[in-house]
């Protein structure tokens, strides 16, 4: 998410969907979520998050912040944030409506840190995409043909 803004997070807003550190729990001792919004607010960022679970304990660790506002569903989320970050795995995340979420986001981009999403069907609907362990989407690497595949004759 740094790298994309340059660096300049401050004033950006970032929809987190998914705050626990696995689907069907609330349990956030060891959540990836805590680490990015700490940094995030760090950098001057706000979040807008939604977990099917994890909000009171959310709630419970953070307080009330004038930096964080937990949403009742995951398209609420959306609102006003410049991009989504995907945090959890959680079942209901896993076949959004992309038209929707591209306009919704000021800055229609998808961190997916669950790889959840094909790259070229989330690009397709007009969302950069960014899979954490896969960098700028796959949709976008020419695959070579299959002529440059096969090994050069021998003699």
């Amino acid at each position: 998410i740094e790298r994309h803004y340059g660096g300049a997070l401050k004033g950006k807003t970032v929809a987190l969907w998914g705050l626990a550190f696995k689907p069907n729990t609330d349990d956030m001792r060891e959540a990836s979520s805590r680490r990015l919004m700490e940094m995030l607010w760090a950098a001057g960022a706000k979040a807008r998050a939604f977990d099917p679970e994890a909000r009171a304990e959310t709630t419970r660790i953070y307080g009330e912040r004038a930096d964080l506002t937990l949403c009742e569903d995951a398209y609420e989320a959306l609102e006003g944030a410049d991009v989504l970050a995907i945090v959890t795995e959680w079942k209901a995340f896993r076949a959004p409506d992309f038209a929707r979420i591209r306009g919704a986001l000021k800055d229609p981009a998808i961190f997916d840190g669950r790889n959840l999403y094909d790259p070229a069907q989330v690009e397709e609907a007009g969302l950069a995409y960014y899979g954490i362990g896969r960098g700028r989407s796959l949709a976008s690497v020419p695959v070579p043909s299959a002529a440059v595949l096969r090994p050069a004759a021998t003699a």
